[in-house]
């Protein structure tokens, strides 16, 4: 069923309905972009922890508007063996309700709008047709201004709408204004005096004038009339001043008080079915929901929340519990115990870090208070709201095991990181090992293998470079020195996979020279024996030759070192990417 602004009021019972019938609920939310910073692919990187997703998605998706709600409600036919489903879209738009209305900005992603527009999705059902809506505070705050109106009437001849500073007293008016309220009062006394007209339309003025008139009229006309503001088609807003009886006064305030909550109801507007939904307390189902939650939560109830404790060290604990959202909770030590100030810090001493421990529980489970409707400022230690936290302990710089369970299973996943993106994962029930692998299969950004492939693959990489140790230089190293014997220079030096090493923190490769070139370099250092040096190349020249060609290679390594000295290590020297 398709559900806009005209037809929300008159289908709302059947929605009502539909949530009262229900088993269970499906939801699923269009929305006007995604991202308004980091590609969708960097927002949802499958390394992220819970935290991180969540601020990611808050920090860079909540300007945008959810403007398509979708609502399937689940109930079981237990005569037929069958579900009976009703489904429900609603098209949301902020439209103010008044001029005091929050006016509420978003932001569109061409994308989104680019592929809503391809599967047929109609705008002007949303911009025009869009059902309004106010969040809890904005609704209270609309409630309190209703309510600020009525608890001004004054008595008997209280008029229908009284602006917030009406006053019962002789108003102070401006002198520039003192003329335009001298006519406004002239033409009351002559509609109170006129047997044929019973009512006065005023021109339309500004705000502050009709809050003149309003004042003036309170304290010179307590009895007898009926003020009410009214707009033009034009949204012009003007004054009407009735003569009435105090029976036709009480029926238009009746009228006027009516008319009051049906307008909030309609600025209310979609929010009540989020309410009739969370309300129901039913199991709420969707297909990857965290943003459909996050949207429903921030523009239906509330801001989102921020994380609210970052440090859980004892100090930095206590202090964050001082501030907003939490109250510290009135402590006195019993008669004959001493007593700590908090200002002191006594931190490690025994007693008052455990006093300290005290006062943070009391803090927070106070703050857990807040969210019981009606809110309670006292939580008991024994109450039902504690009990999900009893017998787990903190395990603390664990990322992964967020407690140790002292009465049941304890997490079955343990994470042992290797470096910044690869880690081992062991699960306690090895029938889980193929579930895992197999969702890998799917997957763009992480990629799973089990732990005896891993060690397979390491075997293979390592019987490679034995093979390269072994057999490499009886091929490649005659060929390519014989048909380099005529000269030597930096060009020359050819290095080979057979000794590369992998440092996963680095990403680089570091290469150890051939045979014959350590020989070169070690005899340029003085390390090896001419005779050695003449043994180590087989078509080696005469030893002045060699002499001069390892002087020639020891001026060219000093050149290009940074310090002006042979470096030690050839990974300083000689790096190459990661890709051959």
């Amino acid at each position: 069923m398709e559900i806009i602004r005209s037809n929300f009021k008159s289908n709302l019972h059947k929605v009502y309905q539909a949530i009262e019938e229900a088993d269970f609920f499906a939801i699923d939310g269009e929305f006007s972009g995604i991202s308004d910073g980091p590609s969708v692919t960097a927002l949802t990187n499958g390394f992220d922890t819970p935290e991180e997703r969540y601020q990611k998605l808050k920090k860079h998706s909540m300007d945008f508007l959810l403007f398509q709600f979708g609502l399937c409600t689940f109930k079981y036919d237990y005569t037929d063996s069958k579900y009976i489903t009703k489904s429900f879209n609603f098209y949301v738009f902020p439209k103010p309700f008044n001029r005091s209305s929050p006016d509420v900005k978003f932001v569109c992603q061409s994308s989104s709008i680019d592929f809503l527009a391809s599967q047929g999705f109609d705008f002007n059902k949303v911009f025009r047709n869009g059902i309004p809506y106010l969040n809890q505070e904005e609704e209270r705050q609309l409630r309190e201004q209703y309510d600020e109106k009525r608890s001004q009437s004054n008595g008997a001849g209280a008029l229908s709408y009284t602006s917030p500073n009406t006053s019962k007293c002789p108003v102070t008016i401006p002198d520039d204004q003192k003329k335009f309220i001298d006519q406004v009062v002239e033409k009351i006394e002559d509609l109170l005096q006129s047997e044929e007209n019973k009512n006065l339309d005023l021109e339309p003025c500004t705000g502050f004038q009709r809050k003149l008139i309003y004042q003036t009229l309170s304290w010179k006309y307590p009895k007898g009339i009926h003020v009410e503001t009214l707009e033009t088609e034009k949204k012009e807003r003007y004054i009407v001043i009735s003569k009435v009886d105090e029976e036709e006064r009480k029926r238009r305030e009746q009228q006027k008080h009516a008319k009051e909550q049906e307008e909030l109801n309609d600025a209310v507007g979609f929010s009540r079915v989020i309410h009739a939904i969370a309300n129901s307390g039913k199991l709420v189902i969707g297909h990857n929901m965290l943003l459909d939650v996050m949207h429903t939560v921030h523009q239906f109830y509330c801001p989102l929340p921020a994380d609210i404790i970052n440090n859980t060290s004892l100090a930095e604990l206590e202090k964050r519990l001082k501030e907003t959202p939490f109250n510290p909770p009135k402590v006195e030590s019993a008669e004959g115990f001493p007593s700590y100030d908090t200002a002191s810090e006594q931190l490690h001493e025994a007693g008052y870090d455990a006093y300290i421990t005290g006062l943070c529980f009391i803090s927070m489970a106070n703050y857990l208070g807040s969210f019981l409707s009606p809110p309670k400022s006292h939580v008991s230690a024994r109450s039902k709201l504690i009990e999900p936290f009893f017998n787990k302990l903190f395990l603390m710089r664990v990322m992964d095991i967020p407690y140790l369970n002292l009465e049941g299973p304890d997490c079955n996943i343990q994470i042992s990181w290797i470096d910044d993106t690869s880690a081992f994962v062991s699960l306690s029930q090895p029938e889980q090992v193929p579930i895992a692998v197999n969702t890998s299969k799917y997957a763009e950004s992480y990629r799973i293998q089990t732990y005896a492939d891993y060690v397979g693959k390491k075997r293979e990489e390592k019987q490679m470079k034995r093979k390269w140790t072994e057999d490499s230089w009886k091929e490649v190293e005659p060929k390519r020195l014989n048909t380099q014997c005529g000269s030597y220079s930096l060009q020359n030096h050819h290095y080979h996979a057979n000794s590369l090493t992998a440092t996963s923190t680095v990403g680089k490769r570091n290469l150890s020279p051939s045979r014959a070139e350590a020989g070169l370099e070690a005899r340029a250092s003085g390390e090896i024996s001419d005779t050695e040096l003449e043994q180590t190349d087989p078509c080696a020249e005469p030893l002045s030759e060699g002499r001069k060609k390892a002087k020639k290679l020891k001026r060219m390594k000093k050149d290009l070192s940074p310090t002006g000295s042979i470096s030690d290590s050839s990974a300083k020297l000689f790096e190459v990417p990661d890709t051959w």
